[in-house]
Parts: structure tokens; C-alpha cells; sequence
């Protein structure tokens, strides 16, 4: 939920970390902090508030090793005390922490026993003091000792006035990665944070402890280098006001790339490179189990429809934060499948830990390479959509249900699913680009109409079948972004709860477009304009009827009912983040929440 990163090497410090830092503070941006050990006395800043807030504040100093960190914070108010990093006793240890050290209060009341002051309320200063606690000239070492002591997660950096020229750094369920420059090393949370400096990374695994030193670094095992995908400028808003809109912008690009190369059109399948070396474990396979939080749960709800229509697998969609404590039924004809964004989200890397002890074929659907969940699944698909910095996912999700759409034709030509399908299918995914485009073409309409609406503080959003994964994601959406109530609802649910909610002040999204339920939804929307509600609707090119029963219409591209949520999505994103905007709030960066879950 935070960001790091951390210099050595022979340039200032400072300068590299201030704009590493920059770079991550859509991770967390509550808080920020830098130290950087500059052979005389070790320099340390934090605040609360954003780093632009404070540049001008900024002092220079020389020291050529540094760590900083930008924080959300988990445990312990947003104040500068509990403000990263943390130090000991006597200011000599400086530590930046991610993740959530469970047992803290335990050890913190043992060590104020033994007659170490605390500075703040946060979790992570426990480990600065038992750093210190443990410190016998050698950094490693200590840190080392402290890690046996402590429960939780972690990505850790710390540099020490003791032993100060090292940095290092160590991970457990809380991504880290090594940049390996000319002379130089960098150690982040995000590659974000050293893509202007190399795109030659080490991702540590779990339980790694690397040390960096002017010229050379080790750590506990050799690991191959691997290379950052991304461009230094798609991390960068490119003339775009906010990441938000720019990702929303970016998604025929996007979602391109998540096809490219994949499309067998002849033979009606798709070429999933990462899925052929497990292709025939694949084609036992009875049942799936799909396990995602938030956003990538909305996309999984929309694999689940595919899977089991077209495939012919019974799937189930799982939310990874409650996956474990339920006591999920699962046998070896099953098989789990893992979606994430970051590929670090805490909740569904428990998940997959317990999936794994059950020895079930663990599949992984990412963007990022590299992460935890790429690593440590089976197999898996790259969603390949780019870096994605808005906290609120939009490209990505669009991504992920192609992803799933692809799955879906791979698993169903092993099984049933004619040539014929399977050619409708691919020919149908290789139009979606450009279909896209025609869409957001429509911005300025949009913008129009999320003016129109920005002073309603409850919307309702309802589909059916496909759509009612659609509808749950747009109030996802407008939740995130513009800070107003709204409910996602299956169309068909609507007289057994939420028509109590529905009057003037209430207005209504319904994704209807021309489908197998298109005349269910017509009567679900008759409902809603009985007791008064105002209605947008979601509809499908050249469908003129709708606009006698609804308020405003959006209309989207026919395609085939199951990639119709990849083209609804975007108007809604487009809707939300404009409604943000009118209501004055800050879209990349919404209050409360990170882009990256790495806890509980």
C-alpha cells in the first residue's frame, strides 16, 4: 500500500530519490520520508502530506546512499512521527517498511521493557529497535536476527551510521526488486520507481535478504536479470490532467496488446505460450475456481459467465480476502486461477498459498512480470496492458476480461466448443480495438452528461447476465472516484430490495444492450420509471427505441454478449472520472485508498 525506494552508487541520493519517490506516490501518499547518510551526520525529513506540498522545503544533501518512502497508512494516524522511515534510539538506524508486522505490540512492550524510547505509533518502528537491539557491526546480520522475530509481511530497507556503506533490504509477501545500473543500485517496490535509470531488474522472493554496496550487491541465492516491458513515458501522463483519463485513453492500445500475437483465427483458439506447458493437466481439469479482489473480481465475474457458457466448465468466482476462512471445497480436478493488477495483492497471495498446499494447478493472470503471483502460479497469462498508475483500475480491467476471453477459447476448443465458435470468437476479440475507439470518441457526451448528473449522491447501476459484473464495476468506479454511494445490482434483484431505494433523487444506470436479456432488462427499467427515478441507460447502436423509456442513452458497437462488458466499461469509466472532476476531487489519487493492496 506504500512505496520505496532506495540509492547507492556515486550520484547524490537525494535527486534520484525525491523523483523515484514521485513516481510511487500513487501507492500511498498520506506521507512521505527520506535519509540519506552522507558520511557526517545522517540527514532525515518527513511529513505529512503530499511531496509537492513541501519542495521548496528541501534541503541538499550530498550523501550518495538513501532510502524514501511514501506511505498509506495501516497502523498508526497519518501524523510526521509515524511517517517513514523509522529509526532507533539513537538515530543511527533508518528503516522504510511495507506490509504489517503482526506481532508488534508484543515485541514493542518488550523492548520498552528494556528501555527503548518510541517515537510513534506505527507497526514498523519495532523493527528499527530491534535492529539495534541486535547490531554487532555487522547491518545484515542484525537484520538478519530481527526477521526471526517478528510475524507479519514485509519489504524492508534500512541503511545504518554504523555500518554505512550498504543498503539492505529483504521481502516476505511484499514486492521488492533490485535495479542493477552502471555503478549504481536502486532497490523500489514498483518499477516505476528506477525505470530512467535501467531496465535491468532482480525481483526478490520471499524470505531474500539482498545487500547493496558501492559497486557490487549479493544475496542469499543467484537470480537471473530480467527486463522491465515497459517505456519511460508510459509511465507519465503525456499532456493528459490526470493517469486516470489518460488509461482510460490508452485502452485500444491496451487491449491490443493483450491480443496481439494470440488470436488464431483459422484454427478458432488462442496461443497462450505461458499455458502450453500444462495444456494437458489442463484438459482434465473439471471445475475452476477463479479468486480476485475489487476490480479484478469484477473482471473474474465476467470469466465465470464465459468459462462455464462457452467452455463448459463449472467456474466460481472467489473474493480473495475471505477465500481462506470459508473452507472452500476444492479437489485435484480443480483448478484455481489467480487475478491481479500488481500480481501482489496480500489477500490473494494468501489465497494462492493455500491453494498450493492443496497441490491444485495454480493459474495466474497479471500485468505486472515478475510479481509474487506470476512467480509462484503454475502458469499464467500477461495481461501486457502497461504500467498503470491511476489507483482506480481501468485499463487493466478491460485487459483482464480479454485475458479471460482468451482463456475461455483455449480451454473450450480442448473441450467442446466447434471450430465455428471458436472463429466467431476470435474474429469478434480482434475487432474490439478499434471498437473501442469508436467509443471514446464520445468524451465530450459524456462529459456533458456526468455535468448533468454530478450533484446526485446515490446512483443505482443494474445489468443482467454479463452485465451485472458491468454494473457492479461501474459504482466501483464512481465510488472510487467521485466519492458518491452506489450500488451494483442484478436487474432481476431489483423488486426483492433495492426499487425501496428508487425515487426522483435516485437516478439509475442500466447496462441494456441488444442481448439475450435485452427484454428482461426493458422490464426491470420499466420498474425503475414507474416510481419516478431518472435512467441512463447503456445501449446498443441504433436501438432508437430505448430513448422513449430512458432519460440519456450511451450507445456502444454490437460485438458478441460476451465481450459486450469490455465496450460497456468504458463509458462508465469515462462517467465516473468526470464526475470526479466536476466534484472537485483528486481522480488519480482518491482518499483512503491505495493502488496496491499489500495487506490484510
Amino acid at each position: 500500500m506504500c512505496g520505496i525506494v532506495g540509492y547507492i552508487g556515486k550520484k547524490p541520493a537525494f535527486p534520484i530519490l525525491l523523483a523515484g519517490l514521485k513516481r510511487l506516490e500513487y501507492r500511498g501518499y498520506d506521507s512521505f520520508g527520506f535519509s540519506v547518510l552522507d558520511g557526517k551526520k545522517p540527514f532525515l525529513f518527513k511529513k505529512t502530506g503530499k511531496i509537492s506540498q513541501f519542495e521548496q522545503e528541501f534541503p541538499d544533501p550530498n550523501g550518495e546512499i538513501g532510502i524514501a518512502h511514501t506511505r498509506w497508512a495501516t497502523t498508526g494516524a497519518v501524523t510526521d512521527a509515524n511517517a517513514h522511515p523509522h529509526f532507533d534510539c539513537k538515530k543511527e538506524i533508518f528503516l522504510v517498511h511495507n506490509g504489517i508486522i503482526e506481532n508488534y505490540q508484543e515485541i514493542r512492550n518488550q523492548l520498552i521493557k528494556e528501555g527503548h524510547k518510541f517515537n510513534s505509533e506505527c507497526d514498523t518502528e519495532v523493527l528499527s529497535h530491534l535492529i539495534e537491539k541486535h547490531f554487532r557491526g555487522n547491518l545484515e546480520e542484525a537484520v538478519r536476527e530481527t526477521l526471526r522475530e517478528v510475524k507479519g509481511t514485509y519489504g524492508i530497507a534500512v541503511v545504518s551510521k554504523r555500518d554505512p556503506q550498504k543498503i539492505v533490504v529483504a521481502r516476505l509477501s511484499s514486492p521488492l526488486l533490485l535495479g542493477i545500473g552502471q555503478d549504481e543500485f536502486l532497490v523500489a517496490s514498483d518499477p516505476a520507481a528506477v525505470i530512467t535509470h535501467t531496465r535491468q531488474v532482480i525481483n526478490l522472493d520471499d524470505n531474500e535478504i539482498a545487500v547493496l554496496k558501492p559497486g557490487n550487491f549479493f544475496i542469499l541465492k543467484e537470480k537471473p536479470l530480467e527486463t522491465i516491458e515497459w517505456e519511460r513515458g508510459e509511465a507519465e501522463k503525456k499532456g493528459y490532467p490526470h493517469f486516470t483519463i489518460k488509461e482510460i485513453m490508452e485502452q485500444p492500445e491496451s487491449l491490443e496488446n493483450t491480443l496481439k500475437g494470440r488470436l488464431l483465427i483459422n484454427e478458432g483458439t488462442a496461443k497462450l505460450g505461458g499455458l502450453e506447458a500444462i495444456q494437458d493437466k489442463l484438459r482434465k481439469i473439471k471445475r475452476l475456481n477463479i479468486i480476485a479482489c475489487g476490480t479484478a473480481r469484477h473482471a473474474a465475474l465476467v470469466g465465470e459467465y464465459m468459462l462455464e457458457e462457452y467452455a463448459n466448465i463449472p467456474a466460481e468466482v472467489d473474493s480473495a480476502s475471505e477465500f481462506r476462512y470459508r473452507k472452500p471445497v476444492l479437489d485435484k480436478d480443480t483448478a484455481a486461477i489467480f487475478v491481479s493488477q500488481s500480481g501482489e495483492t496480500a489477500d490473494t497471495l494468501a489465497a494462492l498459498k493455500e491453494v498450493k498446499q492443496r497441490g491444485l494447478i495454480t493459474l495466474g493472470i497479471v500485468n505486472v512480470v515478475g510479481s509474487s503471483v506470476a512467480r509462484e502460479t503454475d502458469a499464467g497469462i500477461y495481461i501486457r496492458s502497461g504500467p498503470e498508475i491511476a489507483v482506480a483500475s481501468t485499463k487493466a480491467t478491460t485487459s483482464q476480461i480479454a485475458a479471460l476471453a482468451l482463456l475461455t477459447l483455449f480451454l473450450g476448443r480442448q473441450r467442446d466448443m466447434a471450430l465455428v465458435m471458436g472463429q466467431r470468437i476470435t474474429k469478434e476479440l480482434a475487432k474490439i480495438p478499434e471498437l473501442v475507439k469508436k467509443i471514446l470518441e464520445q468524451d465530450v457526451q459524456i462529459e456533458e452528461l456526468a455535468e448533468k448528473y454530478k450533484n446526485f449522491d446515490n446512483f443505482m447501476y443494474i445489468g443482467r447476465k454479463y452485465d451485472y459484473p458491468t454494473a457492479r464495476e461501474g459504482a466501483h468506479k464512481i465510488k472510487e472516484v467521485a466519492y458518491v454511494h452506489a450500488e451494483g445490482c442484478r436487474g432481476g434483484e431489483l423488486k426483492h430490495c433495492e426499487l425501496a431505494l428508487i425515487d426522483e433523487n435516485f437516478p439509475t444506470v442500466a447496462i441494456c444492450p441488444s442481448n439475450s436479456v435485452y427484454e428482461k432488462m426493458m422490464s426491470n427499467i420499466e420498474e425503475i420509471k414507474a416510481r419516478g427515478g431518472p435512467i441512463i441507460a447503456v445501449a446498443t447502436e441504433g436501438n432508437e427505441d430505448i430513448k422513449n423509456l430512458v432519460d440519456d442513452v450511451i450507445y456502444i458497437p454490437k460485438t458478441l454478449e460476451m465481450l459486450t462488458p469490455i465496450l460497456a466499461l468504458i463509458p462508465l469509466q469515462l462517467f465516473a472520472y468526470h464526475s470526479g472532476v466536476l466534484r472537485g476531487h483528486n481522480v488519480d489519487k482518491p482518499r483512503n485508498l491505495a493502488k496496491s493492496v499489500t495487506v490484510e
